[in-house]
């Protein structure tokens, strides 16, 4: 069987370092020091608790992370988050603006409108989510109780370039497909969450970066699962944590800062979607699906001219050592996702079987 590693363009569970692989490897049958592996320690041990904070610490020097925020990882996914804000950031008696520009903005909707009041401030559906709200476009709420987006739309291939302006309400963000992709100004923010497994590491951990004085408003009648209060007041050790996911994530923010932090880490990731959208635009024999100045720089999507080609582009692809380039099942095409981890030789690579595969079917 072979062992040789595939370019991995999936939209997640995405990439890791190899680096990072290969060290959990080394480690997986007894941490160094402790004679256990990190599948089998208490998360009340020394041992665990010295991971979590080393890895929280990372967290935050990476991110900048000022004081007044606290750093939580928790379980259930960036899908619970759509639940979790709205329980515990939504007064009653006012309302939540959302900003829609996907289909996970779209569920995050259906979910807060199971607590309360939402307004859908700004929305590119009309448009089949080809970009992102301009400022002037948006329609906020005075007095509103938050302001939601999503920084990256995985599916349609958007991003973000800049964080809509929303007044005195808090920003809170799903960043799942591009937290620490580049730099972040966290103190934007009132409340920032990811599932782990497209930057940060492996799926089963949650991410959640919230300002301290959001706290006060997670009522005590909360069920206690659901209270990002009780989560902060318990160190993210409430209920046994996902202990091998904050683990490698630790390992992951390691790496990252190896890498000499998110400046390096963004300007890698400018060069990767750059060198990418140059093919894309060459010749029009490849198109992509988003408006340039929308374009997401973690998942790039692209249509050829047409599904039969498509289709035979994904198994030729396939077939050279390229994996996960089908576009999402809801709207086809292809999509290459290229997170922090995904190497420059992999996009020159599939640069160089785009321009083959033209010549042979242009």
């Amino acid at each position: 069987m072979s062992t040789q590693r595939l370019f991995n363009f999936s939209a997640g569970p995405a990439v890791l370092p190899p680096s990072v692989l290969e060290q959990a490897q080394r480690e997986l049958l007894a941490l160094p020091g402790v004679g256990m592996s990190i599948l089998e320690i208490s998360h009340r041990s020394k041992a665990f608790e010295a991971i979590l904070a080393k890895t929280e610490a990372d967290v935050r020097t990476l991110g900048g992370v000022p004081d007044g925020y606290k750093v939580l990882f928790l379980q259930g996914g960036a899908s619970l988050q759509f639940s979790m804000v709205p329980m515990n950031l939504l007064a009653a008696g006012t309302t939540a603006d959302y900003i829609v520009t996907g289909a996970w903005s779209q569920k995050a909707v259906k979910e807060a409108q199971r607590v309360g009041t939402v307004h859908v401030a700004g929305s590119t559906e009309a448009e089949a989510f080809v970009r992102v709200p301009r400022q002037d476009e948006l329609s906020l709420t005075a007095g509103a109780s938050y302001v939601h987006f999503t920084t990256n739309n995985t599916i349609f291939g958007t991003q973000w370039t800049v964080e809509p302006e929303v007044g005195e309400a808090p920003l809170v963000a799903d960043t799942s497909s591009d937290m620490f992709s580049r730099p972040i100004d966290v103190s934007k923010y009132g409340l920032i969450y990811a599932g782990a497994q497209k930057n940060l590491g492996p799926s089963g951990v949650t991410l959640v970066i919230i300002r301290e004085d959001l706290l006060a408003r997670s009522q005590k009648s909360m069920h206690s699962m659901l209270s990002y209060a009780t989560h902060a007041g318990n160190q993210s050790m409430y209920n046994t944590p996902p202990c091998f996911g904050i683990y490698l994530m630790g390992l992951v923010m390691q790496w990252a800062l190896a890498q000499g932090g998110l400046t390096a880490i963004g300007a890698v990731n400018d060069r990767k979607a750059a060198t990418l959208y140059a093919e894309i635009d060459r010749t029009g024999f490849y198109r992509g699906t988003a408006q340039k100045d929308s374009r997401s720089k973690m998942n790039i999507t692209f249509r050829l001219p047409s599904e039969e080609l498509e289709a035979k582009f994904a198994k030729e692809s396939t077939a050279a050592g390229f994996d996960g380039l089908k576009g999402h099942r809801s709207v086809g095409g292809m999509r290459a996702s290229v997170y922090n981890a995904f190497p420059e030789e992999g996009v020159e690579a599939l640069v160089q079987f785009m321009k083959e595969f033209e010549r042979q079917n242009g």
